[in-house]
């Protein structure tokens, strides 16, 4: 029989929220603890099941989190997909915070959870302990799978579905396999083209690698050794980010490589707790 530690109860719950005219209902799994709460933003394609095994971890014994599906995601729908954005994931985002009164949190976002990031810490600056950025999208380099809705047109969102999973499946990247054969399962087609084409708007005219160079809080780019080569790495060293490669991954670390995904996180956020404790001690 499989045994796990006495760990901290997970609360799986549903939640409605309204904004901009759309009712949005969202799956969300959170726990309760003394730690600062880290707050997850999943990528396309994914759910808040990528990150449900903190749970599990015993590095972060103690510490609060919560993710939840995006709308079309998972278990999550809203009233209208069409309107799905950028913007109105950050938006939606900043209702989950306020609904659960949560007014200082550890920001980790993934590929288009990333991008939501730093458009939610763009808003709230001062509410943002760290940010751990994982592949998240920073320029028109990143966007490999939300572009082919314009290299690969269609207007049949079934179609597009089957394409994009036929080539994401025979690219030879760690995951995508994976990644691919779980797509249908997880995404209601409606969503994918106004995902998409917010995406690659974001991306290209956004200025999201500015933004995320000029917070003040601590932050990490983590991205798997496939994409070692990005064109900005340097520039993100040179801004003071911390980058974690994380071995034998490509774009979804969280599949390939869970354990260093989870130790890294782990060490920064003990790291950037460590420091904040010695300023606070510090002052007058």
């Amino acid at each position: 029989m499989a045994q796990t530690p006495n760990l901290q109860p997970v609360i799986w719950q549903t939640i409605e929220i309204f904004i901009d005219g759309v009712s949005v209902t969202l799956s969300v799994i959170r726990r309760e603890g003394p730690l600062p709460p880290i707050f997850f933003l999943h990528g396309f394609g994914g759910t808040k099941e990528d990150y449900v095994d903190i749970a599990l971890n015993p590095l972060f014994a103690g510490r609060s989190f919560l993710a939840y599906d995006a709308p079309g995601s998972g278990e999550s729908t809203m009233s209208d997909m069409s309107k799905l954005s950028m913007p109105l994931l950050a938006s939606i985002a900043e209702k989950v915070l306020e609904y659960f009164n949560i007014t200082h949190y550890h920001l980790v976002g993934h590929s288009m959870g990333g991008l939501a990031s730093n458009l939610l810490a763009q808003r709230q600056p001062s509410s943002v302990l760290s940010f751990i950025n994982i592949k998240g999208n920073l320029a028109p380099e990143d966007c490999f799978l939300s572009r082919q809705i314009l290299h690969f047109p269609s207007d049949d969102p079934e179609m597009f579905v089957q394409e994009f999973i036929k080539r994401t499946r025979t690219s030879l990247l760690y995951s995508n396999g994976l990644y691919a054969a779980s797509f249908r399962a997880k995404v209601q087609p409606a969503v994918i083209r106004p995902t998409f084409e917010s995406m690659v708007d974001c991306t290209d005219n956004g200025n999201l690698l500015e933004a995320f160079e000029s917070f003040k809080f601590p932050k990490m780019y983590m991205f798997g050794e496939q994409y070692s080569s990005l064109s900005y790495l340097p520039r993100l060293v040179n801004a003071g980010v911390e980058l974690a490669e994380i071995a034998h991954s490509g774009h979804f670390v969280m599949y390939s490589n869970p354990v260093a995904m989870w130790e890294r996180i782990g060490q920064f956020l003990g790291r950037v707790e460590y420091w904040k404790g010695r300023d606070i001690s510090k002052s007058p």
